[in-house]
């Protein structure tokens, strides 16, 4: 009992249809049990801050810091440089 190519995809779609629609309905019940899903986690919220906790926040460089850091590798450059001579 050979089963052709075509009716084969048919089948295939049917059961994707099928099984789609089934996610859907779980999705809709789940969206219905935990209404606050529905915003999601996206923005880059930990779940501390999910759970209205306090985030962390890294500091960034003063402009102090970033010459000095700038000094710091121009000086590592010229003597990496200046050693291959």
């Amino acid at each position: 009992m050979a089963v052709s190519r075509a009716e084969l995809l048919k089948l295939a779609r049917t059961g994707a249809e099928r099984r789609l629609n089934e996610l859907q309905s779980e999705i809709a019940s789940l969206f219905r049990l935990f209404p606050d899903l529905r915003r999601g986690r996206r923005g880059g919220r930990t779940r501390a801050a999910a759970a209205g906790g306090a985030t962390r926040r890294r500091r960034g460089w003063s402009a102090a810091q970033r010459k000095a850091a700038a000094d710091r590798m121009r000086k590592y450059w010229a003597a990496r440089k200046g050693g291959k001579k």
